[in-house]
């Protein structure tokens, strides 16, 4: 779209705020489960090694929902599929709180996965804040949505360090507050003003666009892929296994709450200014930072299990979540047409959650089964960072060469 025109630019403005208040509304419920899900799994699991599977079935939740709700909001529009998401959010937190006071751990599996539906969901406001945007507003439109995360990393920890111990049955508050959370976010999307797309509406001949695997052939959207795919499976792989390491540690519950929303705090702190510097540097540069941040992250965490050191690793964590993410992002909604939206949207989310599925249940088995005690947990974990930078990074040089090489 490259028409700026001050109402086309209005409109998506307000999509934009709308999507802004649903990500810090609906996404501290997404927070609070984040905090409480290995420690509720531990509390439940008969086996260790899967005490953050109820994250891992957030996680693969959202990745076997994106193909489906990315051609879903392709066919009858965005508010259909984030209804759909927040309902399911609300849903699957019901299903975790009676899963707790059942002391039912397969039950929690189950309402975790509903709340992956909700995962998924949120996951497209970042695209859909560009549907309706001019492309030199598309990095900020990005940035802005991501930015809504501020507030859910102020009230999703701040909501378990007060309900977690609230009632008899440990983390029933919790879940309980996660419902009316979700109550109340999930009126904001009848304020939406996003049209279907054209094709959708359109007779057979209209364009379809490229496959799936011609997609994946564009040099650009395969990069775009992988670096999102590594910065979140990273950030998902340590942040998951960040409560079970402080608690394991000697930290409580309260102390890992706190650092849980520095982190957050840095994942959408920058959001406020990434767009400019993605407009500014471009998006390879962003991108490359994002990643240096997070090798910064695993370094700061091996130099040992001081309160201090958990602090600084995840804000590094969250920092380079930010760039390398939105920087991604940026990237993929550059390298499609308006037709192969929902096509490449949901392949990349399958790709990326898959990833994420894939490091959130590593996360436990490394923490409790990786060796003798917590601290033996949390170094595997953080070590089990390098390999994936080393292919993030070499496929970004990669990119960056084939544009330099003469045609």
């Amino acid at each position: 779209m490259t028409d700026t025109s001050p109402m086309d630019l209005n409109r998506a403005k307000r999509n934009v705020a709308i999507l802004a208040a649903a990500n810090a509304i609906l996404g501290s419920q997404v927070t609070i489960v984040f905090v409480i899900g290995g420690l509720v799994g531990q509390q439940l699991t008969p086996f260790a090694c899967l005490a953050t599977l109820p994250i891992t079935m957030i996680v693969f939740g959202s990745m076997t929902t994106a193909p489906w709700l990315s051609n879903l909001m392709q066919r009858y529009g965005r508010q259909k599929g984030f209804f759909l998401g927040a309902m399911a959010a609300i849903l699957g937190s019901a299903v975790a709180a009676f899963a707790v006071m059942q002391s039912n751990f397969w039950l929690l599996l189950v309402g975790s996965y509903l709340t992956g539906i909700y995962m998924s969901s949120q996951g497209f406001f970042r695209f859909a804040a560009t549907d309706t945007a001019p492309d030199d507003y598309k990095p900020k439109a990005i940035s802005y949505v991501m930015a809504g995360g501020l507030v859910s990393a102020l009230i999703g920890p701040q909501i378990v360090k007060f309900t977690s111990e609230a009632t008899v049955v440990p983390f029933l508050g919790t879940y309980g507050a996660a419902i009316l959370v979700g109550l109340v976010g999930i009126s904001l999307f009848a304020f939406l003003d996003i049209p279907v797309p054209r094709a959708a509406a359109q007779d057979q001949s209209a364009p379809k666009g490229r496959s799936r695997v011609e997609l994946l052939k564009s040099p650009e959207i395969a990069v775009a892929v992988v670096c999102a795919m590594v910065a979140y499976g990273l950030m998902n792989l340590v942040m998951t296994s960040t409560p079970l390491a402080m608690v394991g540690c000697g930290f409580s519950t309260g102390n890992a709450s706190d650092v849980v929303s520095a982190h957050v705090l840095a994942m959408f702190a920058p959001s406020f200014f990434t767009g400019h510097l993605i407009a500014r540097f471009g998006t390879d540069r962003i991108v490359a930072t994002g990643l240096l941040l997070l090798t910064a992250a695993g370094v700061v965490a091996l130099q040992g299990v001081e309160l201090f050191n958990f602090f600084g690793a995840l804000v590094l964590l969250g920092l380079g979540w930010n760039f390398a993410f939105i920087g991604a992002t940026t990237m993929l909604s550059r390298a499609h047409s308006d037709e192969e939206r929902g096509r490449v949207q949901g392949m990349n989310d399958l790709i990326v959650f898959g990833c994420v599925t894939f490091a959130s249940l590593a996360s436990g088995g490394l923490m409790n089964c990786a060796g003798g005690d917590a601290v033996a947990g949390w170094n595997a974990v953080n070590l089990a960072m390098v390999p994936f930078l080393v292919l993030a990074g070499g496929a970004l040089i990669w990119l960056n060469l084939r544009h330099r090489a003469p045609a």
